[in-house]
């Protein structure tokens, strides 16, 4: 079974994981996007009654991805909490869990527009937009910037919690996804309480170059890279 499924941006080779993670072999790094701590208890406070259990299998979800990259660094692309008030309402068990994996390695908060401020009581360095240069140099934010603003080659992000939709042995497949056309990838989200987005909505429109991009879905036992002619839009536009 596929678990893993390399790619390159801008010259940087990248391992996509089944988990929804992103490893950087040359840099040493885990890149995850859109963990969005503590999004049950928000909605609950709201009186929204959810299952307060999405912060904790969050959490195993990265400590098992941590166990099997043994990063030196730690990149979250935006949408860590749900919300600015997290440390309120996150146990304190969860809370030490998640403080032990921060501190294990160089960690980078990118903001995003849920957590915009840096996370209260945690190690690591919080940023608006991280650049690493060098060969196969990466430019990462929580939400990716149109092509025709500000746009730059190697551009990782998050925001839209991707994914994809086809029909195989005659039933509709929707599954998370990495989706990159070479010059930029958009990771999945990865918290375990989280929507998606059909890449074949007019969000993505304008994101992804022509049609030589993949989606690379996420299973429950195994990775699919699919060419976006066999992609399925949700509904017609």
């Amino acid at each position: 079974m596929q678990t893993q499924y390399e790619f390159t941006i801008n010259g940087a080779r990248l391992i996509a994981d089944l988990s929804g993670a992103l490893y950087w072999p040359d840099q040493d790094m885990l890149i995850v996007a859109d963990l969005h701590f503590e999004k049950a208890s928000a909605f609950a406070a709201r009186g929204v009654a959810l299952p307060p259990y999405d912060t904790a299998a969050t959490l195993q979800r990265l400590a098992a991805a941590f166990q099997t990259y043994q990063p030196k660094r730690f990149v979250s692309l935006g949408d860590a909490f749900h919300d600015d008030d997290w440390p309120a309402r996150m146990s304190p068990r969860d809370r030490a869990a998640l403080a032990q994996l921060a501190a294990s390695v160089e960690t980078v908060w990118v903001t995003g527009n849920h957590d915009p401020t840096p996370p209260e009581g945690l190690a690591g360095d919080a940023i608006a937009v991280l650049r690493v240069v060098g060969d196969g140099a990466l430019v990462m934010r929580h939400e990716p910037m149109a092509r025709n603003t500000d746009f730059e080659a190697g551009e990782l992000a998050g925001h839209l919690h991707p994914c994809a939709k086809l029909r195989q042995r005659g039933r509709n497949l929707r599954r998370r996804c990495f989706v990159h056309d070479g010059a930029r990838a958009i990771l999945p989200a990865f918290g375990a309480l989280t929507g998606s987005l059909n890449i074949r909505d007019e969000a993505f429109d304008g994101l992804l170059e022509g049609a030589a991009y993949e989606a690379i879905m996420l299973g429950t036992a195994r990775l699919a890279v699919v060419a976006p002619k066999r992609l399925l839009p949700d509904r017609l536009r």
